[in-house]
């Protein structure tokens, strides 16, 4: 009956409202939590760009935080998904702090991808060596998308938090606008270009 069809909207409509609401609990929980890791002191690590060798202490600018966006390259649609998120938001995230995205890729290749895709990013590349073998979230892995942010001491570089990027994370917007449309995000797979219809 209509009737019951509307009961029934509303039953899943206050369901709805009650895991959003426990949702933003969560991630405000989750803010606390990260705000109160102890900071630990990391290495002035070695990186490639087009002007040359940096370090990791060069890569903060005139800003005393850093955030690195671990990249996997233009091999992967969906790392580049989540830069083009990033990208949109790069000029609020850089009045706070410097952002720059690091890849295995050369600064040459990086650059051309960049070009490509329309990002502001800062590059450097870290060559899938001893920054990101260190600094990622998995230990140890060569290659695993994510970011890490650092801020200066004085001489040291202390790194205050770290997180991996994954499906349903918190640093991609495009999947939970996405769920609010007929989509099936297991059936989906991001592209570099669509053709327009």
């Amino acid at each position: 009956s209509n009737r019951g069809q509307i009961m029934q909207d509303s039953k899943s409509a206050t369901k709805l409202r009650e895991l959003e609401t426990q949702l933003i609990a969560l991630n405000n929980e989750i803010e606390k939590v990260r705000a109160e890791q102890i900071p630990v002191e990391v290495e002035n690590y070695k990186f490639q760009t087009l002007s040359g060798e940096v370090a990791l202490m060069d890569l903060f600018g005139q800003r005393e935080q850093l955030m690195l966006i671990h990249n996997m390259g233009s091999g992967c649609p969906f790392c580049t998904l989540w830069a083009d998120g990033i990208n949109g938001h790069l000029p609020h995230m850089e009045s706070v702090l410097s952002v720059v995205l690091v890849s295995h890729e050369s600064p040459e290749y990086q650059r051309k991808f960049a070009i490509d895709r329309g990002w502001r990013f800062n590059l450097a590349s870290h060559g899938g060596g001893k920054y990101i073998k260190d600094q990622c979230v998995f230990g140890q892995a060569d290659n695993y998308p994510g970011a890490g942010v650092y801020r200066k001491e004085g001489d040291k570089i202390m790194r205050l938090n770290r997180a991996a990027f994954g499906g349903g994370d918190q640093f991609n917007a495009f999947y939970g606008l996405m769920s609010l449309a007929d989509f099936d995000s297991d059936a989906w797979q991001p592209q570099y270009h669509y053709d327009q219809k």
